[in-house]
């Protein structure tokens, strides 16, 4: 586990110079985690304190070598032998010059690409740049070189850039450093712009036909002696003031190279993408039923509220109580709602899976029931392998007798059966399996085509079925019974003047009662659905394992890596670039 803990000039006393070797102890035990990035740690730049080095960048034929003559004050035969040697030269070469080493770097933009390779290993091994062009003016490729240079690879502060060739005829030297100018864009202002003629310089200091004057005024002329001004001025802080900027940029482009080892491709590529796919699949699903259970248990909240005005209004002003038919209208209101909710929501669910089966075939897990008992405890129906019990043969004959009379009694059956606890037994099943051998018992049990999608026939759902219908419709009209219930014994309300108040009072005690059930259906709803999906949904990922495992543990090994060397990336750009945060 690598230190994070971040870096901050303000403070250490030591600067750049305390705090990049920090950066790049904490960068080395990132790369070193992982074998994609583990080649990458013999790039990054290490204590060094040896001589500044100042790379020469610049096109074939600019003139490098020459230069380097001029500021090395070489005479005629070192200068043949250096310019000779030039071409033919495909690695960087060192020259000494005032306590620092010139390093000439191959010709760019020549199509050889050995050469652009060198080039580019000397830009980034390098303190300081001398950007070398000629008053022939950089092309496009040139010119976006240069601004890569001093913009991304970070030394618009640590280069100069030199005009060679500027003494040829034809040269109108205020016209080109005009458009060299323009060319460098916001840098114009930034790097210093050193128009020269190495050939000039050389000649002037070798060429003993000359008078001193002539001498004097090639040399003035040929901008050597500026150039050689400007790179004392980018050399002065020393080793310690220059190389750690230069090792923090050099930091900063290793991690950029070991952001990219993480590009994937091939079987990991498509292994993680699966494993994308199949998450935004079931996340997709999941938020479609969270939508729906959201939605819908709002809505029962809202009908339990309204069935409750219902009752309120429905107050006797004459004895204070709520009429026995308006209480079984919204006891079976409240019935309703929560039915209608256990459709919804079912189906809600049952699309998700269809979608998920349609996407990843039969391997997806069956959807178990939902049953809704909506949070009362009283709600259950027993189990008791008595078929003979009194309790069952009164729920039989309550059976029978709520077949006969219809529809209109079923609710009043159910909930007997609901709220007689004093025995168990498979009630729901023997019921159901009653119901369904009679065309009457059919038609209560299926009332409203519920069941059976108005086909008339119930015994496709077979017998388990069945009884979860029976069970589950006892529950809720136990539910509603509970809520109903209060608002059949209140008392007698005061006669005489106080007889308004007391109805006004009854009435906003109804109201409350139901806005208080409102409130926690929806909790119940709420909380019940989200676990019944959390159940499904943990299966379901579990079932796809297979197909999201590998990817998963790509992308989690990449995703802890590239966190590790963005913070890295943004705290050494912070000590180069103190703007760009």
């Amino acid at each position: 586990m690598t230190d994070s803990s971040p870096v901050d000039a303000s403070e250490s006393d030591g600067g750049l110079n305390a705090l990049v070797p920090v950066l790049i102890a904490r960068a080395e035990s990132a790369l070193s985690a992982h074998p994609r990035t583990r080649g990458l740690i013999a790039s990054l730049p290490h204590a060094d304190t040896s001589p500044l080095r100042i790379g020469l960048l610049g096109p074939y034929s600019a003139g490098k070598s020459m230069l380097i003559a001029a500021l090395r004050r070489l005479p005629s035969a070192d200068v043949e032998e250096l310019v000779d040697a030039a071409p033919k030269t495909n690695e960087a070469t060192p020259h000494p010059w005032n306590g620092v080493t010139l390093v000439d770097l191959p010709g760019t933009l020549s199509g050889n690409d050995e050469h652009s390779a060198v080039a580019r290993r000397g830009v980034r091994s390098a303190d300081a740049l001398m950007i070398v062009t000629t008053s022939e003016l950089p092309g496009e490729a040139e010119t976006r070189a240069i601004l890569q240079a001093l913009d991304a690879d970070g030394f618009a502060d640590r280069s100069v850039v030199v005009v060679n060739k500027m003494n040829a005829e034809n040269s109108d030297r205020a016209v080109i450093l005009d458009e060299i100018r323009k060319r460098l864009g916001p840098f114009a202002d930034r790097v210093p712009i050193v128009p020269t003629d190495a050939r000039d310089y050389v000649d002037a200091i070798n060429d003993t036909e000359l008078t001193a004057a002539q001498r004097e005024l090639l040399v003035a002329e040929s901008g050597v002696d500026a150039l050689a001004a400007e790179l004392r001025r980018i050399i002065a802080p020393g080793v310690g003031g220059v190389r750690p900027k230069a090792q923090a940029c050099e930091l900063l482009r290793v991690l950029a190279d070991a952001e990219r080892k993480w590009v994937l491709d091939g079987e990991e590529l498509s292994a993680t993408e699966t494993a994308k796919k199949v998450e935004e699949t079931i996340s997709q699903a999941k938020e479609s039923v969270l939508s729906a259970l959201e939605r819908e248990s709002d809505v029962v909240a809202s009908k339990i509220t309204t069935a409750g005005g219902r009752a309120a209004a429905g107050l006797s002003e004459k004895d204070g109580v709520v009429p026995v038919d308006v209480a079984r209208a919204v006891r079976e209101e409240l019935v309703l709602a929560s039915t209608d909710f256990d459709a919804k929501f079912s189906s809600t669910m049952r699309t998700a899976f269809d979608s998920l089966v349609a996407e990843y075939g039969t391997g997806v897990p069956e959807l178990e029931g939902w049953v809704n008992d909506l949070d009362s405890p009283e709600a259950t129906i027993g189990a008791s392998p008595d078929d003979t019990s009194p309790f069952e043969r009164a729920v039989r004959e309550a059976a029978e007798k709520a077949a006969k009379a219809g529809a209109t009694k079923f609710h009043e059956w159910i909930g007997k059966i609901a709220a007689d606890d004093s025995e168990s037994g498979d009630t729901a099943s023997t019921i159901a399996t009653w119901l369904n051998e009679r065309r009457a018992g059919q038609k209560v049990l299926d009332a409203g085509g519920k069941i059976t999608a108005g086909v008339g026939k119930f015994k496709p759902w077979g017998k388990g079925k069945a009884a979860e219908k029976v069970a589950s419709t006892a529950v809720k009209v136990q539910w509603a019974l509970a809520v109903v219930g209060p608002l059949m014994d209140l008392k007698s309300v005061a006669q005489d003047q106080g007889k308004w108040a007391a109805i006004k009072k009854h009435r906003k005690m109804i109201g409350d009662h139901f806005d208080e059930e409102a409130r926690r259906q929806r909790t119940s709803l709420t909380d019940a659905g989200e676990q019944h999906l959390s159940e499904w949904i943990a299966k379901v990922e579990q079932s796809l394992n297979g197909l999201t495992k590998q990817g998963a543990e790509i992308s989690a090994e990449r995703e802890t890596a590239l966190e590790e060397i963005k913070s890295l990336y943004d705290e050494a750009e912070k000590l180069v670039r103190p703007d760009a945060g």
